[in-house]
């Protein structure tokens, strides 16, 4: 840190620093919400290679941070959040300053910080737009060291009485530079002109002048996750909702913030109820979204799985997490094993896991005509709640390929379970960050 401190001489003016004060104002507003990989022709087969590249990854962060963050807790293991910069899954676009600046950044329910890369740029990583340069925006202000933003930070430092931030990513991706406060711009540009567009006084984010890694061809990224410094938390009232459409839908998911971000009116063709379920707290890792699962069903079976497998260890690992950043489902070994088991004796198919999906699971497709085949649904029983998964969320089916095969992989021993988003795809999902619970009801995306 003292490397950076140093660095940013150059990059700090001095000017007055006024209080920074948080937004009272309950906001609301919805955003066009683009998979990472939409409208770039890719194959069905290459849009689950790369989900599943990206899943791998993200897992293997997640296991990294929370292996390192207990039960010793260092300065860097401390900022270091559970993404990899480089491997984003949806995409929003915003905008900063007076007058506007758009661009688009990596929405992220497993980190907290709002950044984006600022000019003068000492080290930057490529980007599709202009740098952010404060000296063009008549409402960017410097957080002072004493301000109560600055002490959210994990280390705050200080340089000249201005706020300075360091993050570090899980692919050792990095950001670092002012924390300042800005007037942010929701919906309206040309991604979301269909929206209504609400501005925003007050945001605090960091102005990074010294960032390294990949951004998945955006700028920046904004953080949703339950830390004090992510976008939910910063604006009230602290709670979204998305409706993630199939990967192969060109219409783009919605996200929906604040007062918009209601599940009562959610049009839904099957007259299912709203569920909830209540967050639970990891101490060591509190920024992520916990849930409490109690077991897993496959049509009428409830799976032989010994509940603690789901339960979070003391040194912070295992659990279960819902996460819009990882692609496919990662389950408990044993959990895994149960289901694959269960999968086996009721697709009337051999097993291989010999596939260009290069996932564990699969069985030869189509099946021949004297046999027929029947995948029931697949239930998440949660506190309070079942998450029903029909078999199109959970099962991947290609006859390009030849295979069926198990859209969920094994995680390593220890490691978390996490709910990814293709399991998610049809489901409108609600964080109550404020009350602590998650909500969900099946609906047709593409059209709600």
């Amino acid at each position: 840190m003292a490397a950076i401190v140093l660095l940013l001489v150059l990059l700090v003016p001095t000017i007055s620093l006024p209080v920074a004060h948080c937004n009272d104002n309950h906001v609301g507003f919805k955003l066009k919400l683009t998979h990472v990989d939409a409208g770039k022709s890719y194959t069905k087969l290459q849009l689950v290679n790369r989900a599943v590249a990206r899943s791998k990854a993200r897992v293997a962060a997640l296991q990294a941070v929370a292996a390192a963050a207990a039960p010793v807790v260092d300065p860097i293991t401390a900022a270091r959040v559970l993404v990899r910069a480089s491997q984003a899954e949806y995409l929003i676009d915003l905008a900063i300053g007076t007058p506007p600046l758009y661009f688009t950044a990596i929405m992220d329910t497993g980190s907290d910080l709002i950044w984006t890369q600022c000019a003068p740029c000492l080290l930057c990583a490529d980007q599709p737009t202009p740098y952010f340069q404060p000296t063009r925006s008549a409402t960017y202000r410097l957080l002072p060291c004493r301000s109560a933003r600055c002490g959210q930070l994990p280390y705050p430092s200080c340089f000249q009485k201005v706020c300075v931030y360091q993050y570090y990513y899980g692919d050792y991706a990095s950001t670092a530079g002012v924390l300042a406060n800005e007037t942010f711009t929701f919906g309206g540009g040309a991604a979301n002109n269909a929206t209504k567009q609400v501005t925003v006084p007050n945001v605090s984010f960091g102005c990074g002048n010294i960032n390294a890694g990949a951004l998945a061809n955006s700028s920046g990224m904004v953080g949703f996750g339950r830390g004090p410094l992510s976008l939910v938390s910063q604006l009230g009232p602290s709670r979204f909702s998305y409706c993630l459409t199939s990967y192969l839908s060109p219409t783009p998911s919605r996200l929906y913030f604040g007062a918009f971000a209601n599940l009562n009116s959610t049009n839904t063709s099957s007259g299912e109820p709203v569920q909830s379920t209540p967050f639970v707290i990891n101490p060591v890792l509190p920024n992520m979204y916990y849930l409490s699962l109690e077991g897993i069903s496959l049509g009428a079976t409830r799976l032989p799985i010994d509940p603690l497998v789901f339960a979070i260890n003391d040194d912070g690992s295992g659990g279960v997490i819902i996460d819009s950043g990882t692609s496919i489902t990662y389950l408990h070994q044993d959990a895994y094993e149960a289901l694959r088991d269960e999968l086996v004796s009721t697709i009337p198919l051999p097993a291989t896991n010999d596939t260009a999906f290069g996932l564990d699971t699969c069985f030869p497709w189509p099946a021949p005509p004297d046999v027929p085949v029947t995948v029931p649904e697949l239930v998440f029983h949660l506190d309070g709640a079942n998450m029903t998964v029909p078999p199109e969320n959970y099962m991947l089916v290609s006859s390009a390929t030849g295979y069926l095969c198990l859209a969920m992989a094994p995680a390593d021993s220890g490691g978390a379970t996490i709910i990814g988003n293709y399991q998610q795809q049809n489901l409108h999902v609600l964080y109550d960050v404020a009350n602590s619970l998650l909500s969900f009801v099946p609906a047709p995306c593409n059209i709600i």
